[in-house]
């Protein structure tokens, strides 16, 4: 039997030949030694359309930020927001809500998904605010011959979903059409605790409870189309057009929901190969994106009379140009790139027996950041070395309408190094040292609560080195970096009469070890930890830095036989014990969940798969209290909401 590495397990990582490292065709050197990859989402991670969850189960130096059954946000080494850069086929999206109820990873459903790269550190000059990672989600594309699948799932807690993929063509042109629908009720930590009663247990105000048992805690829709066509052997035309749709979200640990979260993205992309001596490749790409988040108290005690809206609506757009050519046996890239980003907000009242609403308030004046910068990259190989030069210089002016004598302009020149040494096909070494920086976004600045008009942009300054062996059936792959960060924005009491954004100097540093082990034919173990510490610089009474979780392992015993596959892992994470009390974070408990699922091609055409999460019914929690989220609050503490207990599931897949 083949031996296969499994893709719902952690940290796989592709290791290329150095040969391929001056080809077009063929990964970065960065990506080639910096990048966690996970693939055949679609097929693999079925439990839901969650995609922070499957990240944070199969990539050990990302963590869940868990605020609903759906629509979760991650951290990556420490660090989330705007300082991990999220694309979506090349294209941007930023979530409209300050709360971050919609971050850019709840705007594609797992379902949708091809593969996932993660690419850590700041090895990224394309893409405009890559300050300590990259996050590069691919969608299914479309196919000359004609294939199709529908999947039918059902899981603990009222879970359903259904979905349906379709995609065929010719030689000139394919198209893919993927639609799906989901929905869910509220999750049960491992006591039997629901939201609400979760909020009656932990005393949180009556006003902030809901004010019925048994609401549905979620429900989307989405819709992927791709279209391809081939002008020539040499070039082709690329659309893609992304829909999702959410409704009645419920958040328990903050005191609204949201009502709906509406997004849309699209893509136009143009590639032309063997142009001339001077452009092997040539990219033209154009994306917009847009989101719409209206949240409220309608569905708490507060809103029975009167209940607030909070809408917020954000939308992007962004056009690159990228040429790369051969020179003197290196790979040269040059490019432009360019966006801008709007971003609003505004608050009213409701009367629910007349359903007038009151004039509105702006909680955040409408805002654009736009960004126009130029790049270079340089791929080389000498002898058994690879190396990877990049640099970015950009120019980012943020306006306010509700400033009318001030704008905030950034420059930023960012570079990097990257190289790969291999030793032999079983033995690589790999460093890198950068600098990277990301602007702050409107809420930072602007913010009527928590903005400061004064923040400088943050840099990121890192090295990372570590080695790839392969000793027979064994493969091991740690990794050390350290990041200092210059003028990090962070929200916390540093002193006693403010909590608004501030700069601070901070760095994080931290170790992350993973590989694979072949057992026999039919057996393998798959294994990654990660363990990361932030401090920071200065007289502070709590130099703790915020998000920095404790030591997370990953680990996963696979057994396949014919067509079955057979699953256990353990994710395990240590006691939070290390945190930033001034920024209103709190103790955690360590703990274990230990997951079960098996699959099993019953037939060419169907496929099944069985599943259970949190096998023990563990009552944990992953996601700490940072202040730049509001919580629901008791006796001025923050409320910590449990994670959901066992969890069961099951999907049916039908393919032609």
């Amino acid at each position: 039997m083949k031996k296969i590495i499994s893709l719902s397990l952690v940290t796989t990582a592709v290791i290329l030949s150095a040969s391929e490292v001056t080809t077009l065709d063929t990964i970065s050197v960065v990506e080639t030694a910096n990048t966690k990859i996970v693939k055949d989402v679609s097929n693999e991670q079925i439990k839901s359309a969650d995609l922070a969850e499957a990240l944070s189960k199969n990539v050990p130096s990302v963590s869940i930020v868990r605020r609903s059954g759906i629509a979760n946000d991650i951290i990556l080494r420490g660090q989330k927001k705007d300082n991990i850069n999220i694309l979506l086929d090349d294209a941007k999206i930023y979530g409209a809500c300050p709360n971050r109820m919609d971050p850019a990873t709840s705007h594609v459903l797992s379902n949708n998904i091809q593969s996932v790269k993660v690419i850590e550190g700041p090895y990224d000059v394309e893409n405009f605010g890559t300050l300590s990672g990259l996050v590069k989600v691919e969608t299914k594309e479309p196919t000359e011959e004609v294939h199709g699948e529908v999947n039918l799932g059902a899981g603990s807690y009222g879970y359903r979903k259904a979905s349906a993929t379709v995609s065929g063509g010719t030689d000139r042109f394919k198209l893919l059409v993927s639609t799906s629908t989901e929905q869910g009720d509220q999750y049960e930590d491992g006591n039997g605790n629901d939201f609400l009663e979760q909020q009656i247990e932990k005393n949180v105000m009556f006003p902030n409870q809901y004010s019925k048992d048994g609401l549905e805690a979620f429900e989307k829709k989405t819709l992927l189309t791709k279209g391809q066509f081939n002008i020539n052997d040499d070039s082709e035309v690329k659309l893609s057009y992304t829909a999702n749709r959410s409704d009645n979200v419920l958040y328990p640990n903050t005191p609204m929901d949201a009502d709906y979260d509406d997004s849309n993205i699209y893509t136009v992309g143009y590639t032309a190969r063997n142009l001339a001596d001077f452009s092997k490749e040539l990219n033209l790409d154009y994306y917009y994106s847009n989101v719409d988040h209206p949240m409220s108290t309608s569905l708490r005690n507060s809103g029975l009379v009167n209940y607030t809206t909070a809408f917020y609506k954000t939308s992007i757009w962004g056009t690159k140009i990228k040429n790369s050519t051969e020179v003197a046996d290196s790979l040269v890239t040059v490019g432009l790139d360019t966006s801008v980003r709007n971003w609003s907000g505004e608050k009213y009242s409701t009367n629910v027996a007349t359903g007038i609403s009151g004039a509105s308030t702006v909680s955040l004046a409408s805002t654009d950041t736009t960004n126009k910068a130029i790049f270079a990259k340089v791929e080389k190989s000498f002898g058994k070395l690879d190396l990877e030069f990049g640099s970015r210089y950009d120019y980012t002016d943020v306006d306010s309408v509700a400033i009318s004598n001030k704008d905030n302009k950034y420059t930023g020149l960012n570079a990097n190094i990257f190289g790969i040494y291999n030793v032999d096909e079983n033995m690589k070494y790999f460093a890198g040292i950068g600098k990277s920086s990301r602007v702050p976004d409107a809420r930072e600045l602007y913010d009527t609560t928590y903005g400061n008009s004064s923040l400088d942009q943050t840099k990121n300054y890192e090295a990372d080195i570590g080695f790839d062996k392969t000793i027979g059936s064994f493969n091991i792959r740690p990794k050390l970096f350290y990041s200092v960060l210059k003028d990090y924005i962070y929200n916390s009491s540093i002193t006693p009469t403010t909590s608004k954004f501030e700069n601070i100097d901070a760095k994080i540093y931290g170790l992350d070890i993973s590989g694979f082990y072949f057992m026999t034919e039919n057996l393998s173990l798959d294994y990654g930890m990660a363990y990361q510490r932030g401090k920071k610089d200065g007289d502070y009474t709590d130099k703790d830095l915020a998000e920095i979780p404790p030591l997370k392992a990953n680990l996963a015993l696979n057994y396949e036989q014919a067509k079955a596959k057979y699953t256990a892992e353990v994710v395990a994470v240590d006691s939070w014990d290390s945190y930033d009390s001034s920024a209103k974070e709190q103790e955690l408990a360590g703990y274990a969940v230990f997951n079960l699922k098996y699959t099993n091609q019953l037939h060419k055409n169907i496929g099944l798969t069985l599943g259970v999460d949190n096998l023990f019914d563990k009552v944990y929690n992953s996601t700490n209290t940072y202040q730049d989220i509001t919580y629901a609050i008791v006796s001025s503490e923050r409320v910590l909401f449990n994670d959901p207990g066992r969890y069961g599931y099951v999907n049916l897949k039908y393919s032609f």
